[in-house]
């Protein structure tokens, strides 16, 4: 072999040994890369967070004295309690070894790992309308945002069988929609944005209807969305004692004379000149709402000003006088007038009108006029704490009457306030407050430190 070709032969072996090594670089490169754990995207995880808050996940999975999303709320049914899960990414107590389709299942199809089906607490017929990109988002900020935690909540004590999850198949195939039918209905409903986004807002993460619309002989809601009839959001069945009211257009009993600001307002600070949140409405608002974006909330109360009223025809809210100026003139003659100038007035005053944006009205309070007397009464019972909020920093406290006021009083100052300044409500007896008494909610249930979200 002549020394030119040997030349060549050794320059295309060094040739050849350079790609390979080149070669071999480029893929333990990939390899290494493949193998390194991604970073998550800081802005997906806040992301995730703001849905999170929407969907007011904090308020149902945390509970007061133990780390967030560790579960533990209990939920007392007709046939036992049940209590939250555990949603922090541990692997073993909590969601961490869920795939992202198996969180997106469970979320928006009631559907655990296992295959087995979450009992409706988990509002799943709502959260079907979550878009893909939401459900991306959450469940990166729930494996990557949040820390673990092995805390195990109490166990359920619902007798068998009804602790069977299997025949809960047939209840979600029924009452359940699917995803893709869910989604597509919202969003096909409305041209103009606001409104879709409000829609969207309420129908799918907030899960409003969940409380805020009537039940069904299976516990389902007679409607999930405003498409599906004018029950929708028109009012709810007993929630932990309180009755949640309408969100419709209703004049005495729902939102017909709140403002959108009132509404927004309202879903930022539990409190404006209307009313003030109470029950499981505070920790909704402590938990979620008050986290959500001016335009967000204005989107909210945009779609729920556009709603109409429900069936129920009433005649319109009319402030009476006759019982201020009798208060006026010191004639407390009429039952219950002494026990509320005695015990409410410094507070809610003479005419009803409270203290905008500290001590509710009384007077052409929906909550107040409801044909259901249990909040009111309950309120009287057990007081109430409302927590500082982001952009109201003052917590409020009506104290509890309970003790106080026998049964018989706190039926006649509930009935006098029910009947005075135009509310014209039924009247509350004593065994009213005696039967109420047994559903008594705890003192101080809404009190609680402000979540850093």
């Amino acid at each position: 072999m002549s020394k030119r070709h040997s030349s060549s032969k050794r320059k295309l072996s060094a040739a050849a040994l350079r790609s390979v090594s080149a070669i071999a670089v480029c893929l333990s490169s990939i390899g290494a890369s493949l193998a390194a754990p991604s970073t998550p995207d800081a802005a997906l995880i806040e992301k995730g967070r703001y849905i999170a808050a929407a969907s007011d996940c904090s308020a149902c999975h945390s509970v007061q004295g133990r780390e967030e999303y560790t579960g533990g709320m209990a939920f007392a049914l007709p046939f036992g309690t049940i209590h939250s899960t555990n949603i922090t990414p541990d692997q073993e107590h909590g969601i961490g070894a869920y795939t992202e389709e198996e969180f997106a299942r469970a979320i928006r199809r009631g559907i655990r790992k296992d295959g087995s089906t979450l009992y409706p607490a988990m509002p799943y017929p709502s959260y079907a309308r979550m878009t893909d990109e939401d459900m991306h988002a959450l469940y990166v900020y729930f494996h990557n945002g949040i820390t673990p935690s092995a805390a195990q909540p109490p166990k359920n004590t619902i007798p068998w069988p009804l602790s069977m999850r299997w025949p809960l198949i047939f209840w979600r195939g029924i009452f359940s929609p699917s995803p893709e039918k869910a989604l597509k209905t919202t969003q096909a409903a409305y041209d103009d944005m606001i409104l879709a986004r409000g829609a969207y807002l309420v129908e799918g993460p907030g899960h409003c209807g969940a409380c805020h619309s009537p039940r069904g002989l299976a516990m389902q809601e007679k409607a999930l969305s405003t498409q599906e009839g004018d029950a929708y959001l028109s009012g709810g069945a007993a929630v932990d004692g309180y009755i949640p009211p309408s969100l419709r257009a209703d004049d005495r009993t729902g939102l017909g004379r709140w403002s959108e600001d009132d509404i927004a307002t309202f879903l930022a600070t539990g409190r404006n000149q209307k009313g003030s949140a109470f029950g499981s409405m505070t920790p909704a608002i402590m938990h979620g709402t008050q986290n959500l974006s001016a335009a967000d909330l204005h989107a909210i109360a945009h779609y729920l000003h556009h709603l109409g009223p429900s069936r129920l025809k009433e005649k319109p809210w009319v402030y009476d006088p006759r019982v201020t100026n009798e208060l006026h003139q010191g004639r407390t003659t009429e039952r219950g007038a002494m026990l509320y100038v005695n015990n409410c007035a410094a507070c809610h005053r003479t005419d009803g009108s409270g203290y905008p944006d500290v001590f509710p009205p009384l007077a052409g309070n929906p909550v107040v006029m409801s044909a259901n007397p249990a909040s009111l009464v309950h309120i009287v019972q057990s007081g109430a704490t409302l927590p500082a909020m982001h952009k109201a920093p003052s917590a409020l406290t009506m104290p509890s009457f309970e003790g106080h006021l026998s049964d018989q009083e706190i039926a006649d100052v509930v009935t006098f306030i029910r009947q005075s300044w135009g509310n014209d409500a039924p009247p509350v007896s004593r065994r009213d407050v005696e039967k109420l008494k047994k559903t008594m909610p705890p003192r101080n249930m809404s009190e609680g430190p402000i979540p850093q979200n």
